[in-house]
């Protein structure tokens, strides 16, 4: 168990995931929180890093940092996407063991799994075939930082451990139209259709991809508790065990906003993986349960987007 007390780095705390975890900390009542922002700390310096753990010692990492998106940027962008999650992951675990950090959280994704994996995903299907191709590089990245923390496990005794989340969304997404992930994506364009008065809104894909999404403070619940209650070498799974279509995703994101013009579907775009559910009875077994029901999320990160229109406006 963390102590109260402890000293905590937050990677990527100015992100959705990591912002997640911070107030999930200090909801819980944990307040010495080492943050550091890029213009002050550049993840992918090897050396800065190094310096940076020298200095502060930090005793728990939660690793949230990773440059993210959705299929256009992960399709168009491989080799960036590979390389500053690469380095700057590599860089935070070899500092965080070589500083004797006692524990450190690596957070993944389900991309990491196979294109066309049993469903739901188990952890054990983790390199039993190929990736999906429009999210390939991504998917490296992590599955090298999860196997890092697994061999510095095994190699010499640390107890550095990884979860992998489904899609997430909420407060302080990145709700860019084209370089964002499907959710956020949505509420922009359906917002922005609606304000304007378009009769229709166009989607990407054919709509029949299925989906699972987390809302992220249940992540961060999550990441907490695993921090104080779980050790090992597999990774976690970390969703609902639900799911939906894209279709039908994008009928309940127009319901939410208020939209109602038509929704057309470009089949000429990528599906991505026609599936992505997460078997989560090993979370499931531990004692734990997310909370919060897709539709009550939506509602939640809208009101955030309305929130980040208001503050860029003033």
């Amino acid at each position: 168990m963390m102590e109260k007390d402890a000293k905590i780095y937050v990677a990527g705390h100015l992100g959705m995931v990591g912002s997640a975890i911070v107030r999930e900390l200090k909801r819980q009542g944990y307040d010495n929180i080492v943050t550091r922002t890029h213009a002050e700390l550049d993840l992918c310096r090897q050396d800065d890093v190094e310096a940076f753990f020298r200095d502060e010692k930090p005793e728990y990492v939660f690793l949230a940092a990773a440059k993210v998106g959705g299929i256009e940027a992960n399709s168009s962008l491989l080799a960036d996407f590979l390389y500053v999650n690469m380095m700057l992951e590599m860089n935070v675990i070899h500092s965080a063991w070589g500083n004797g950090c006692r524990k450190l959280e690596f957070l993944g994704s389900s991309c990491i799994y196979p294109r066309m994996a049993p469903q739901p995903m188990a952890e054990s299907c983790l390199l039993t075939s190929e990736l999906e191709k429009t999210n390939e590089a991504y998917a490296l990245a992590k599955i090298s930082g999860l196997k890092y923390c697994e061999y510095l496990n095994r190699q010499y005794g640390t107890d550095f451990i990884s979860v992998m989340p489904t899609n997430l969304y909420g407060p302080n997404d990145n709700y860019h139209l084209t370089h964002s992930h499907v959710l956020p994506a949505m509420i922009r364009r359906f917002h922005e259709a609606k304000i304007e008065g378009r009769p229709s809104v166009v989607c990407w894909g054919d709509g029949s991809p299925l989906r699972e999404f987390l809302y992220v403070d249940d992540l961060a619940d999550l990441c907490v508790f695993l921090m104080n209650n779980y050790s090992g070498n597999e990774t976690v799974n970390a969703g609902t065990g639900k799911e939906l279509t894209i279709k039908e995703l994008a009928e309940l994101v127009a319901e939410i906003i208020g939209y109602e013009g038509q929704i057309l579907w470009d089949k000429e775009k990528p599906n991505g993986t026609p599936r992505k559910l997460l078997d989560v009875s090993k979370v499931r077994e531990m004692g734990w349960r997310y909370r919060t029901e897709l539709e009550e999320g939506i509602r939640l990160t809208y009101k955030d987007f309305l929130n980040s229109l208001a503050r860029t406006e003033k």
